[in-house]
């Protein structure tokens, strides 16, 4: 099995380690964005939650 590359969350460091960032600690992400699948189970979920965030942003805007 290959290795997924990663970055940190706080210095943007690129690693291959589990979960912890050897130059400051901080906690790790998978670099890469999740594979496309035209069969997407969830796509019209993910964009339901986008389109309430994105109102929601959008309405705090205009409150200040």
């Amino acid at each position: 099995m290959g290795k997924i590359i990663k970055t940190c969350v706080e210095c943007n460091h690129y690693s291959i380690s589990s979960s912890i960032c050897p130059v400051c600690g901080g906690r790790l992400k998978v670099a890469a964005p999740p594979k496309f699948s035209p069969q997407d189970k969830y796509g019209k979920y993910r964009r339901m939650l986008l389109k309430e965030i994105l109102t929601n942003h959008q309405n705090e805007e205009q409150v200040i």
